[in-house]
């Protein structure tokens, strides 16, 4: 179908993740790709050890701590955690890991989101946003793995600026 091909998304979007106080701790690129949205970059000036990161359901970062970025991305309702039978949320991602120097490398493939429109798509009305938590996600507790509070958070929104292909 042809009709579509006009005004598609980016497929590929930058997205400047902040910490708490509202600084930038670096970049992140989310590219569309046949498996999925692939989401690389380094971050830095975060606590050490592994850290869950989720995609939200809402597009607004508003520190300190971030709960304007709603709760995970669930278009299909289903339970949380990628290691859950009934799950995974659309917005669930395996943990960050980052080292003793507070730095990060983020390269995962989220393969239930998309750019295009459709339901599970990042360009909902509301915008969609990257989080990082404090803790590492179990992946299998309710509503959020026992990731505890929000330290990081990234914009995603078709009103940003998409990143240069």
């Amino acid at each position: 179908m042809l009709a579509g091909c006009i005004g598609e998304p980016p497929n590929k979007f930058d997205v400047n993740m902040i910490n708490n106080e509202g600084d930038s701790i670096g970049t992140v690129t989310f590219e569309e790709k046949a498996e999925g949205i692939a989401i690389k970059g380094e971050l830095e000036g975060l606590p050490s050890g592994d850290l869950a990161m989720h995609i939200h359901d809402k597009g607004t970062c508003e520190p300190p701590d971030f709960s304007s970025a709603g709760e995970h991305f669930n278009p299909d309702k289903k339970d949380h955690g990628l290691l859950n039978p009934k799950g995974p949320h659309a917005g669930d991602l395996p943990n960050l890991t980052v080292d003793e120097n507070g730095k990060g490398k983020v390269d995962v493939v989220a393969k239930e989101v998309t750019f295009k429109e459709r339901k599970a798509s990042l360009y909902t009305k509301e915008g969609t946003a990257l989080v990082i938590h404090e803790q590492a996600d179990d992946g299998t507790s309710q509503p959020d793995g026992g990731s505890g509070d929000r330290i990081a958070c990234g914009e995603i929104s078709k009103n940003k600026k998409p990143a240069n292909k």
